[in-house]
Parts: structure tokens; sequence; C-alpha cells
């Protein structure tokens, strides 16, 4: 059995992440994934089924209103969820089948959570707001999950059609005129790569800070933290949803103008 050290599992890290798993969960996961990794035969998809097993007794917790159980759970949960990706990356064990169940084990968890959370706080006080608390928080990382890769999507097809029409262009020696420069340079990029240098990607809360912010920080604060708290981090994740899809839109009015009607038919906004 190989011999890996820490700074190896660090360099399997992902080059960029989210700044609640930069933080607050790598510190762990790293030296947790260094235990596995050297002590163990355990397979990134064993890893992730361990996750979701997790998650599913931090909804139960949830559900009897054992709310620092849950949070705790569910940070767990999310760590080792965390370990896999690494083990895969370190040891070149990933498979599409585990990237597949990943993704679908993180939605389950979500979506049980969720449910979990919101029975919990139903059962005990009658208030149908913890229901449509539940279904919001469900329906939002539903559609973060949907659209983000709806998105990446509609980039890479406009950005293959300008790679085509650019070998085109060249092909009939044309050359392509020059792209304007923009005048955000400085703040916008200097922030950039003062939070690449750290890992940290520029989104304020993606999809993980909203699931920190429901499943652990508020629970740990109290049962009166729970709608406050989530309707904040809801807000916010929706926000950046509509700042991205903004930006997408935007993107697609600079270049479908020269992809090919085929493809700009799939595109266009």
């Amino acid at each position: 059995m190989s011999t890996y050290s820490l700074a190896e599992v660090y360099a399997a890290r992902k080059r960029r992440d989210s700044w609640w798993t930069v933080y607050f969960v790598d510190p762990v996961a790293c030296r947790v994934a260094l235990v596995v990794a050297n002590r163990t035969g355990i397979t990134p998809n064993a890893l992730t089924v361990t996750s979701l097993v997790l998650g599913l007794c931090a909804a139960g917790c949830f559900a009897a209103d054992e709310l620092v159980a849950g949070a705790a759970m569910f940070y767990l949960s999310f760590m080792i969820d965390c370990v896999d990706g690494k083990i895969a990356r370190l040891k070149g064990t990933g498979t599409p089948f585990g990237l597949w169940l990943d993704y679908v084990g993180d939605r389950v968890r979500v979506v049980f959570c969720a449910g979990g959370l919101a029975w919990g706080q139903y059962a005990l006080t009658g208030q149908v707001r913890w229901i449509v608390l539940g279904a919001g928080v469900a329906v939002l990382d539903l559609f973060r999950y949907v659209n983000a890769p709806q998105m990446k999507r509609v980039r890479e097809t406009i950005k293959e059609a300008r790679a085509q029409a650019t070998e085109r262009a060249a092909a009939a020696g044309l050359v392509p005129a020059p792209r304007k420069g923009g005048s955000r340079r400085s703040f916008g990029r200097r922030l950039n790569r003062y939070l690449a240098r750290r890992r940290v990607r520029t989104h304020l809360i993606s999809g993980i800070e909203f699931h920190a912010a429901v499943f652990v920080v508020a629970p740990l604060v109290g049962a009166a933290a729970l709608v406050p708290v989530s309707a904040v981090a809801g807000a916010l994740l929706l926000g950046n949803e509509i700042f991205l899809v903004y930006r997408m839109w935007l993107f697609t009015r600079r270049h479908t103008v020269s992809a090919p009607q085929e493809s700009r038919e799939h595109v266009l906004v």
C-alpha cells in the first residue's frame, strides 16, 4: 500500500472551492483523507455512501428536534463527502458512476434534511411556516444544481461555436477583429487573484454556504434562528443565481452573433 504525505493530500484539493469548505472543512477533511488513504482500502464510492447515511442520520436528528446533533451529523456528512473527492484525485480511483453517486447523494441529503427540519419544528409548533421553510430550502437547492450545469452547457456551446468560426476565418485568411479591453480591470481582477491564491471562489454564497447556514449554523444557534438565517441565506443564494444568469445573458448577447444558426437556436436566451 502506498504511503501518502499531507502535502500530497493538499495537492489533491480542488483548485478553487467555496470559502466554507476552504476554511471550515478542508483543515479536518485533509487529515481524515490522509488516514483513510494510508491505513485503509476504503473506496471513494464507499465514502460517498457513508456520507449519505450520515446525512440521513442528520435528517432524523432534525425530525426529532435534536438540532445540535443534526448540525454535527450534517457537518460530518459533508466533511466525508469532501474526503471522497480527495481520495479519488489522490489515488486516481474516481469513476463516472462515482460522479453521479456524489451528485445525487448530495441532493438526497439536502432534501431529506430540509424535510426533517421542517417536520421536527412543525410537530412541535403546528405552524405551517415550517413546511414552507422546508419546501423553500429544497426548491432553492434543486434550482441551484439544475441551473448550474445548464449555464455551463450554454457557455460551452458558445465557445465551441466561436472556436469553429475562428478556424473558418483563419482558413479564409481573415484576421479577427481585436477585442475591446474592459474597464473593470483593477479591483475585480485584484480581488479574483487574491481569492485564487487562497483557493476561494469569488461567489459570496453558493450552494455549499447555503447548506452550511441552514443545516449547521442556524441549528447550532437555536430554533429561533432557523427561519431568519435560512431566509437571509436563501435570499443571498437566489440573488447570486440571478446575477449569474444575468452575466450569462450578457455573454450570449455578446457572442452568439457569430455562432452558426444551428448552434444559436440552442443558446439564445
